[in-house]
């Protein structure tokens, strides 16, 4: 499976508790899973012009099971600029991302 998951949320300012019980979900499956470099979470502060930001997350595909869990939608494979590791192995960077190993 390469399908990406993306979950919008909202306004930084208020996506603290949310994105505290998303990251918490996804390290409970990550344990469960064995912790395979393969499943990370993403994130990013995107704001498009707009005065505030807002956080949206990105699920790698091997993170089905927690992306599904918090009714996230799929997506293509984020664009890397910009972009945070969330939760998960630090060497997913160079599994899903090879043109910043470089």
């Amino acid at each position: 499976m390469n399908t990406w998951f993306t979950k919008n949320l909202g306004d930084a300012m208020l996506a603290g508790e949310s994105l505290a019980a998303i990251k918490a979900l996804f390290l409970g499956e990550y344990e469960k899973a064995g912790q395979p470099k393969e499943m990370a979470v993403f994130i990013r502060h995107e704001s498009e012009g707009r005065l505030h930001c807002e956080v949206r997350i990105y699920f790698s595909p091997s993170s089905v099971m927690a992306a599904t869990a918090v009714n996230a939608i799929p997506c293509a494979k984020p664009v890397p600029g910009e972009l945070d590791l969330l939760a998960g192995s630090r060497d997913a960077w160079p599994i899903f991302f090879t043109e910043c190993t470089g």
